[in-house]
């Protein structure tokens, strides 16, 4: 791996950065926040992050021996969870800082997801956890899922959520609006735990993003909101 060069503070700004700019500030913002990420992630979620990647290796089905890329993986969260049930994952991320903070022993590469390199029809599956509102475009995401990916194969996506219940909603509004920023200023990096709550505003709707993966060739692709709306889940199977 390249260690890339750091362009400055570019997650730290009122607006929500686009296309190039978001790139860099997403790079820029995981390798800052990397060592402390784990650690930052139960105290936020109070430990229901380990429930949510459970469910979802739970629900990508595929059996012991299966070859799956762990997109945007981080410090390799999914990956350990992947071997536990004798799943081969490869760790995949932009962002070096997490990459080195990797601990799952899995094989890693650097790469932009959305440009994966990996020939057609190459991999059983692909998991991928909370960074679907950190890419730039979510149909080529979806198309580069749907040529890796073989027939049969499958897909789990995990991102947050935007609860339907009014009450559940407003006050996670206020908790990821207000408190987390807060936690991430006293442990990690303030301005990085602004931008996070505020990203979600980037994910377009569930019958959207199911119908870009019905597009790109997962034809049964559903979704599922949990514990209550904070988080969302799409499963699907290769046509």
């Amino acid at each position: 791996m390249t260690k890339p060069a750091r362009s400055g503070r570019t997650w730290d700004t009122a607006e929500l950065p686009e296309g190039d700019a978001k790139v860099a500030a997403v790079r820029d913002m995981f390798d800052a926040i990397a060592p402390k990420y784990d650690r930052l992630n139960r105290i936020i979620s109070f430990r229901l992050d380990v429930r949510w990647r459970k469910r979802a290796v739970r629900d990508l089905a595929l059996p012991a021996g299966s070859r799956v890329l762990d997109l945007a993986s981080g410090t390799g969260d999914l990956c350990i969870d992947l071997a536990a049930v004798g799943i081969r994952p490869i760790s995949m991320d932009l962002s070096f800082g997490m990459l080195s903070a990797d601990r799952s022993g899995s094989p890693r590469v650097q790469t932009d997801i959305l440009r994966l390199p990996v020939p057609d029809g190459a991999v059983d599956g692909v998991m991928c956890g909370f960074a679907l509102r950190n890419l730039v475009d979510l149909d080529t995401f979806f198309a580069e899922l749907g040529r890796v990916v073989r027939p049969g194969g499958r897909i789990a996506l995990l991102d947050v959520s935007v609860p339907k219940n009014p009450v559940v909603r407003w006050g996670n509004n206020i908790y990821f609006g207000k408190v987390v920023p807060k936690i991430g200023a006293a442990l990690s990096d303030g301005a990085a735990y602004s931008y996070l709550p505020k990203s979600v505003a980037y994910l377009p709707s569930p019958e959207e993003m199911l119908a870009g993966l019905r597009a790109a060739g997962f034809a049964d692709a559903t979704h599922a909101q949990l514990s209550g709306g904070l988080t969302q889940l799409m499963v699907a199977t290769r046509s």
